[in-house]
């Protein structure tokens, strides 16, 4: 299976970590949330990459078939029915999180198959433009 590193900016990561630890660890999703931000490295906000998917990132990714999206990747409580966000708690969404453009990984999908999701673009990044405590 393909599993490139990913990186977190510290305020994401302790965000994340509030979330689970405010969710049942039976919630959907939960599990592999947490399974990402273990193998995160982890770094200071203002020290992201301007070329990592984070919390609130607009991000353009395809999946092998070759179908591709647009989607604001977002905590659960901002999602809403606008369908141009995504949950860091649905597979895509825990996917994305912290790969960097051009960055391909084999995920499973609801339903168990697999998928390869690649970063495209990420058309807005918080940090990249400067919103480091959004």
């Amino acid at each position: 299976m393909n599993t490139p590193e990913i990186t977190l900016s510290i305020t994401d990561s302790d965000r994340l970590e509030q979330l689970l630890d405010n969710l049942s660890p039976d919630a959907v999703g939960a599990a592999t949330l947490r399974q990402e931000l273990d193998r995160a490295n982890i770094v200071p906000t203002a020290e992201l990459p301007a070329d990592v998917v984070s919390m609130n990132s607009t991000v353009r990714f395809s999946f092998a078939d070759g179908k591709s999206s647009c989607l604001t990747l977002v905590y659960p409580k901002d999602l809403d029915q606008s369908g141009s966000k995504i949950s860091v708690l649905a597979p895509v969404g825990s996917a994305l999180l912290g790969l960097r453009i051009g960055n391909s990984i084999n995920w499973p999908l609801p339903h168990g198959e697999m998928s390869t999701i690649t970063v495209d673009e990420i058309v807005y990044q918080p940090e990249r433009e400067g919103a480091l405590h959004r």
